[in-house]
């Protein structure tokens, strides 16, 4: 399987998280239940924002987009790896690689801009409550949404074309549990330089331009927050940024640490791991994090199973 041979290649083997075939098993159970809270989370998410007319708001109108986000990010993933480890043979075809890739790309890069996205939403309610209305109007909404997606679309084809015009001739066993371009590009039979600037340069776009854009918010929210009199209106604020914030700092983290190193065809070896927050966690997490505390959520929860 991993003879050099002079033709491309049609199909890839995946090494996936570990080689033991007990820990696959514990590993089967364990991402079976996070797949199974992350549908679960995320399309009730959707169905309660959709369904309760006390939460079409710009900030649930974004949030409902995160979900179904997170929903199809983590379809894209999760899935195949869990058939991977319950065979033997863990192939995926250079086609459904591709798709995989892109399919991912897009779902990663859309969250990233959301993500942003979601906390200029919450600066202009903390920091221009009078002007809020007027300022995140049903269009700009619509705007910011179509934006985010187009962004996620063009980044993720720049990257999978960058890493797919390669030829890769030689080995076919990736050292990971998807198709991911870091992982790939370690197996590509040219010179891959391009291919990484061209990630790295889709990176600050993607992923500094929406930390900063985060960053600039949550500093002018705290500053505001700070000159609010009333310790209830502190605590709500900050209940409902502090939330944003932890999600912010799991996938950025992660992603960052992935995607913004010089080479990361070198260090793409140990990424595996760290790839499991940004494409498998945050997708859980968000539903739980935005809902948990969240009194909106919980009564239109309550609204829609008392019908």
């Amino acid at each position: 399987m991993g003879k050099e041979n002079h033709t491309n290649l049609t199909e890839f083997i995946l090494l996936g998280l570990s080689s033991d075939r007990q820990m696959q098993i514990l590993l089967f159970v364990v991402f079976l239940i996070i797949y199974l809270l992350t549908v679960f989370g995320n399309l009730l998410i959707v169905l309660l924002i959709h369904a309760d007319s006390g939460l079409h708001t710009p900030m649930y109108f974004f949030l409902k987009n995160l979900s179904f986000t997170d929903l199809c990010f983590s379809t894209t993933i999760v899935p195949r790896m869990l058939l991977h480890f319950m065979v033997m043979k863990k192939t995926i075809s250079f086609a459904g690689c591709s798709i995989q890739m892109f399919f991912f790309l897009t779902m990663g890069c859309t969250e990233s801009s959301l993500l942003a996205v979601m906390a200029y939403d919450r600066f202009v309610a903390v920091c221009k409550p009078l002007h809020y209305s007027t300022i995140m109007t049903q269009r700009v909404c619509n705007l910011l949404a179509t934006g985010s997606w187009t962004s996620g679309v063009l980044v993720s084809l720049v990257d999978t074309t960058f890493t797919l015009r390669l030829p890769y001739q030689g080995s076919n066993v990736i050292n990971h549990y998807f198709c991911e371009p870091p992982a790939l590009l370690m197996l590509a039979s040219e010179e891959t330089y391009e291919a990484e600037m061209a990630i790295f340069v889709m990176g600050i776009v993607i992923l500094l331009g929406p930390v900063s854009l985060i960053l600039f918010s949550y500093w002018n929210i705290i500053s505001a927050v700070i000159q609010i009199r009333s310790g209830n209106g502190r605590l709500k604020v900050f209940s409902t940024c502090g939330s944003h914030f932890i999600v912010v700092i799991f996938f950025y983290g992660s992603t960052i640490f992935t995607y913004m190193q010089p080479n990361a065809k070198k260090v793409a070896k140990g990424n595996k791991v760290i790839s499991v927050f940004y494409s498998v966690m945050t997708s859980m997490m968000n539903p739980f994090i935005y809902s948990l505390r969240n009194k909106d959520v919980k009564e239109a929860f309550r609204k829609v199973f008392k019908r």
